[in-house]
């Protein structure tokens, strides 16, 4: 149950929705399970670890109606057994969550093409291969969603980040071109980019040779919480927006951006010059 503008206890849209969210194990992702299960939504919870995603079920509400469903991401040869296991189960599918990724800390120069690879194997093609997977279900019904959780880097290119901008990018352009084609057969498509959101992002994003970060990372620390991050996800799923920024202080980088652009690269530059990577 949700509040109205009223004040007003209503019933959410996601009520009784089956819905797939991947990267449920930690971040953004774990906060998505814990507030899409207080709408009494039923909820498939996918990433690596197993041990993991059982604790975040055991957190959610009413957690005997959630299912733990272990995925790679990178492994796409295993989603359709995945897919044919919730459809096993549930019988349909009406939202999937893209909500697994991960972040970059070394300048384009010092990553090896290997790991950039990988970057967008995760963050763009596994999300795409997904989303293929599901989406003739739900073109069936003629109802359904797609959510990416995506990020401001999509609209904000900054040092440090050349593949992680580039793979968010990438998700824009496929999945605004996906929201044209099926928008009229009942299948909404919405983009969440959040800025800085206190998870371990950091500490698992990779560097040069494709090993973990693991260190803090300040701008990340100073971010806005995961729940209220996951909150503001959630009202933009129930709302259908097509795109939605959450952010505080630097989506004044989107309107830099769009405006001044001249002055934003030289900020741009300014940042690189700072940070380590």
């Amino acid at each position: 149950m949700v509040k109205s503008n009223t004040g007003a206890t209503v019933a959410s849209r996601l009520r009784d929705k089956i819905i797939w969210l991947t990267g449920a194990s930690s971040g953004i992702g774990e906060a998505l399970a814990y507030h899409l299960s207080d709408l009494d939504a039923t909820l498939i919870l996918s990433a690596r670890r197993a041990d993991v995603l059982e604790k975040v079920r055991q957190g959610c509400a009413n957690p005997d109606r959630h299912l733990v469903l272990p995925l790679d991401v990178l492994d796409t040869e295993s989603h359709a057994a995945a897919y044919e296991a919730i459809i096993g189960k549930f019988g349909k599918l009406d939202l999937l969550i893209n909500s697994a990724g991960v972040g970059q800390r070394s300048t384009a120069l010092q990553t090896a093409v290997q790991v950039d690879r990988r970057i967008m194997d995760l963050n763009y093609f596994g999300p795409v291969a997904l989303t293929k997977l599901v989406l003739p279900g739900m073109l069936a019904r003629r109802d359904g969603q797609i959510v990416v959780v995506s990020s401001l880097a999509a609209k904000l290119a900054l040092p440090g980040r050349s593949a992680y901008a580039a793979s968010k990018h990438a998700l824009h352009g496929f999945f605004n071109a996906l929201r044209a084609e099926v928008g009229d057969q009942g299948i909404s498509v919405t983009l969440a980019c959040p800025g800085y959101v206190r998870t371990n992002t950091s500490h698992n994003a990779l560097v040069g040779d494709g090993n973990a970060y693991n260190q803090p990372d300040s701008d990340i620390a100073r971010g806005m919480s995961p729940e209220k991050c996951a909150a503001q996800i959630v009202h933009a799923i129930e709302k259908r927006k097509a795109e939605v920024y959450i952010a505080r202080y630097e989506k004044l980088g989107l309107y830099l951006n769009q405006f001044f652009p001249r002055l934003f690269r030289q900020v741009a530059r300014s940042i690189g010059k700072r940070r380590p990577c």
